[in-house]
């Protein structure tokens, strides 16, 4: 491997520095990241086409497959429970 070699000295100067553009927090809130919903362990069996979809889907956006089929299920059973008439 070859080494370069830095002669170059570095020139500071006194000007001002110019702010680069505000970005929006993309991170969940300190509240999001301590509350956790309890969890119930449960057996189920899935179609191998079911369980194909969602590890290609989970890999896609690098979660486990686990995780992504509790996530749909949870927004299927909220979304059905607000739409629920008592």
């Amino acid at each position: 491997m070859k080494k370069i070699a830095q002669n170059k000295k570095i020139v500071y100067t006194d000007e001002p520095i110019q702010m680069g553009a505000i970005v929006n927090d993309l991170l969940p809130s300190d509240a999001e990241f301590i509350f956790r919903e309890t969890t119930k362990k449960v057996t189920i069996a899935l179609t191998e086409r079911s369980i194909d979809y969602f590890k290609k889907i989970a890999d896609r956006h690098d979660i486990p497959y686990q995780k992504m089929i509790r996530i749909v299920l949870d927004e299927y059973a909220q979304k059905k429970t607000s739409t629920a008439t008592p």
